[in-house]
């Protein structure tokens, strides 16, 4: 089970590393339903980017996949090409989603959206390492 101090630890490393790199980010935590926890919309990110982020957290869990990994077998010719109209659109296929395990099980995942996909996936690494 993935708790609100659970998630609020993962979303304080992804803040201080956001922090650390200059980039203001919307930060998310689902659990293992797949449903939000918490959010933080750090000042000066994008609004835009709070759905994106959301989303980011659902779609790490529903397939149990960081979302840097399911992008490829999501383009043209993959084994998962649109499957980004799925689930009435909560499907995110950016860089920035990765599940969060504890005991080899998945409990949850963050989702970070706000900058560059490489940026967004740094700071979901810094938040998922938090969790324990």
């Amino acid at each position: 089970m993935l708790t609100l101090n659970d998630a609020m630890k993962v979303i304080g490393a992804a803040q201080k590393k956001a922090e650390a790199i200059g980039q203001p980010m919307n930060v998310a935590v689902a659990d293992g339903g797949g449903n939000l926890v918490a959010h933080v919309r750090m000042d000066g990110a994008w609004i835009g980017s709070i759905d994106i982020s959301i989303k980011k957290a659902f779609t790490a869990r529903a397939f149990d996949i960081a979302t840097k990994d399911l992008a490829p077998l999501a383009q043209p010719g993959g084994d998962f090409f649109g499957i980004h109209a799925s689930n009435d659109g909560r499907v995110m296929i950016f860089a920035g989603g990765i599940p969060l395990t504890r005991a080899g099980e998945v409990v949850g995942a963050i989702g970070v959206s706000g900058g560059s996909g490489e940026q967004d996936q740094a700071v979901a690494v810094a938040g998922a390492a938090a969790f324990s």
